[in-house]
């Protein structure tokens, strides 16, 4: 069975492909499509969408894995934060592996510090209500899917008086990014796979700018093989007839609007900040901070020693995260940096570039651009 067949119809894949195949002819040039969603990043390689393409449609990777985009000095502050007297550190598991300046959160905990695995951040509270006397810290990495749960936390440990409940934000937002790629000479990006979960809470018009200020299609797509290839037709077709669009291939979930009460409960907890990006550097106005009425809720506050960052020698997984390298084109993949020894945060988790092509596209010919 091909990768096609064990993640979808290959029937249906391959007449996909073969449409692609023919709008593309109608292309004046090579084109560069981005997707910005982990979930997609897997599903392609999962699939092997990339190797059906035609030449002159190239699909790479963006910044769409929340851990993969999170900074070695949020990882080292966790570090920080776990060692401190009288603190429980709670995190999704993906984070505990992701390399810091020294080390990681699983080598911290193995040294004896209290870092706990949750799978959400009520989970974390309920921690915090059963540990009174102790700080209870939950590493609030993702972006706008995820944002809304912690959110919630944060409103139930005001509802319940739970004041030990803290959170270290990591949260940021996927416009302020891809305008950042949309204007880099080095990346020349033309069309995006915009990210289904993302657009679930934002709406699709939240990514109107990309039409209306880069001159550029997007579209909304959802996780079957089939979601994508379609998504893939549509740009190539919007690309070919110079129609800069943004289409919604995805409204059994996706709406222009998007879930506008789950934006409510996160601006009563939330403001735009300026954070780093793996890869991209600051981006203005791509994080979110705790409102200051929530001072007392922000492990960012809490006055630690934190080490001058270090990022792993060797390591291009920045590179990988702007697009401008595909995985094998690091030195270190496959070799010293798998998903058993990650050396850098694209290996670490599922979503993440680099693991996925380790999984699913490290021997298939043709897999590098």
């Amino acid at each position: 069975m091909t990768d096609a067949g064990a993640y979808g119809d290959p029937r249906a894949v391959a007449a996909f492909a073969a449409r692609v195949a023919r709008a593309a002819e109608r292309l004046p040039r090579r084109v560069t499509l981005m997707e910005v969603c982990g979930t997609h990043t897997h599903a392609i390689a999962a699939a092997g969408l990339r190797r059906l393409l035609p030449e002159r449609v190239r699909l790479i990777a963006g910044p769409g894995c929340p851990v993969c985009v999170t900074p070695v000095e949020y990882v080292d502050r966790a570090e920080a934060l776990a060692r401190r007297p009288g603190t429980i550190v709670t995190t999704f598991g993906d984070l505990l592996r992701v390399p810091s300046s020294r080390g990681s959160l699983e080598r911290v905990r193995a040294q004896g510090a209290d870092v706990r695995i949750v799978y959400s951040p009520r989970d974390a509270l309920q921690i915090a209500a059963d540990n009174s006397a102790r700080t209870v810290v939950f590493l609030a990495v993702g972006f706008e899917t995820t944002t809304p749960t912690v959110a919630a936390a944060l409103a139930e440990a005001q509802a319940r008086a739970v004041p030990n409940f803290m959170i270290l934000s990591g949260h940021k937002v996927m416009p302020p990014p891809m305008r950042a790629l949309a204007r880099d000479p080095e990346v020349q990006v033309d069309a995006f796979l915009l990210p289904g979960h993302v657009s679930v809470i934002t709406g699709s018009r939240a990514f109107d700018f990309v039409a209306e200020e880069f001159a550029m299609p997007a579209a909304v797509v959802g996780f079957a093989p089939t979601d994508v290839m379609r998504g893939v037709e549509a740009l190539v077709e919007l690309l070919a007839a110079a129609r800069p669009q943004i289409v919604n291939l995805y409204p059994r979930v996706v709406t222009r609007e998007g879930n506008v009460t789950a934006r409510a409960l996160v601006d009563r907890f939330f403001t735009a900040a300026d954070v780093v990006w793996r890869g991209l550097g600051a981006i203005p106005g791509s994080g979110l901070a705790l409102r200051e009425e929530f001072a007392h809720r922000d492990a960012a506050r809490i006055a630690v020693d934190v080490p001058e960052p270090i990022e792993p020698a060797g390591c291009r997984c920045g590179e990988v995260l702007k697009g401008t390298i595909d995985p094998p084109e690091c030195p270190l993949f496959g070799g010293v940096c798998t998903p058993d020894l990650p050396v850098g945060a694209c290996m670490v988790s599922s979503e993440g570039a680099c693991a996925a092509w380790h999984r699913h596209e490290r021997f298939a010919a043709g897999g590098a651009r």
